[in-house]
């Protein structure tokens, strides 16, 4: 029988391998100058002011959302169809959090109906401080119409692009925050460079960009100019107020300045497996996502979308086939609003009909660059067999 074929899988190389070993036989496995390195390989990519380098994506999307002054009372909206993350970190500010349904096409927030939501939400006067567009599978979001609602109903972007580093959106890499006052990053091993765990912000705002490094260490500074009242001498800090610790280690961050300097052939690969996919799939009862053109995703995920009705099988039949013939696919995402904590909250079923209707359908396909064009092949057969074509 053919090998197990993941979704996701990391591509590290001797380089990889000894960036690391090179930080653990240094002086600094923390706190060093890997982590300078590091964010200044994503922010020289992005084309973007600063980066701050943390230690998981979570801890990005929480530290800009209170960074942004996001507090109890204020709203977070973002998409139901994303990781419980994006909603989590207003509520980790002790924010209220709603969500904007998705395009039936490309499962991003949709900015028609975040158009529609903003114009009751001023009515009752609950408009949202943040809203977090998230480019779900590396398809970028419409940020050019979620920004011009931004500038006309007062709230802050911050951008979930966890899945899209290697991608653009109107010739502008996503990261470089045109459209937004943050871009949170997120390097897991199935992401598209890998520090293991890890995080960025990458911003153009100064304030900002400082506020999110000081909360990143405790809420601590060393600078004199931030103190209250005087420096006591060379050794002295400040906590300025209750941050935390969500450092990165330089270990974490060597392996991902190495992985850096292969992003751009990572995300060529990727678009020849989603060309591949593409091609390889025609006929079958099913359909990939839609791709706004004005944007390139970064493929982070294939998603398809099963044609129920032509087919006898249930999704859940279809996915346990295919993990039976070794292929190892998944399901991104479940709706956040259907979560039982969410449920606790008031949120239902019913609620953003698109996501509901998505979820139903969804199963994700293997992508990772060390794939091999038969891989596709194989998946493609392995999905006839499943859908009983």
């Amino acid at each position: 029988m053919s090998s197990f074929l993941p979704y996701g899988r990391q591509s590290l190389d001797a380089e990889d391998l000894q960036a690391v070993m090179d930080v653990l036989k240094s002086d600094f496995l923390t706190q060093g100058p890997a982590i300078g390195r590091f964010e200044k390989a994503v922010t020289d990519w992005c084309g973007a002011k600063h980066g701050i380098a943390m230690s998981n994506g979570t801890a990005t999307l929480h530290l800009a959302a209170k960074a942004m002054g996001l507090k109890h009372g204020d709203w977070l909206w973002t998409s139901p169809i994303t990781f419980v993350a994006s909603a989590n970190a207003g509520r980790y500010c002790g924010a209220n959090v709603d969500f904007v349904d998705v395009d039936p096409g490309t499962v991003n927030l949709c900015p028609e109906r975040l158009e529609a939501k903003l114009q009751q939400a001023e009515k009752d006067g609950k408009l949202p401080k943040i809203v977090v567009p998230v480019h779900f599978a590396g398809q970028p979001c419409a940020m050019d119409r979620i920004h011009a609602l931004g500038q006309k109903y007062g709230f802050k972007i911050l951008e979930d692009g966890a899945h899209a580093l290697g991608g653009s959106y109107e010739d502008e890499r996503i990261g470089n925050c045109r459209w937004s006052d943050a871009v949170s990053h997120s390097f897991h091993p199935v992401k598209i460079v890998t520090s293991g765990e890890g995080g960025m912000i990458t911003t153009n705002d100064d304030e900002l960009a400082w506020k999110i490094g000081m909360l990143r260490t405790h809420g601590i500074t060393r600078d004199a100019d931030r103190m209250v009242g005087e420096s006591e001498g060379p050794w002295y800090y400040q906590q300025l107020e209750l941050g935390y610790n969500f450092r990165m280690t330089d270990i974490q961050a060597a392996l991902g300045a190495s992985q850096m300097t292969k992003l751009d052939a990572f995300a060529a690969r990727r678009r020849e497996i989603a060309a591949l996919y593409d091609q390889a799939l025609g006929g079958l009862p099913l359909r990939p996502l839609a791709r706004d053109p004005k944007g390139i995703s970064g493929w982070h995920l294939y998603m398809i979308r099963l044609n129920l009705a032509e087919i006898s099988q249930t999704r859940r039949q279809v996915f346990e086939s295919l993990r039976a013939q070794g292929i190892g696919v998944n399901v991104h995402y479940i709706p956040v609003h259907l979560q039982p904590d969410y449920v606790r909250l008031g949120f239902h079923a019913g609620m953003f009909p698109e996501a509901e209707q998505y979820y139903q359908e969804a199963i994700t396909l293997p992508m990772f660059p060390a794939m091999k064009d038969e891989d596709i092949l194989r998946v493609r057969d392995a999905l006839a067999v499943a859908t009983g074509v």
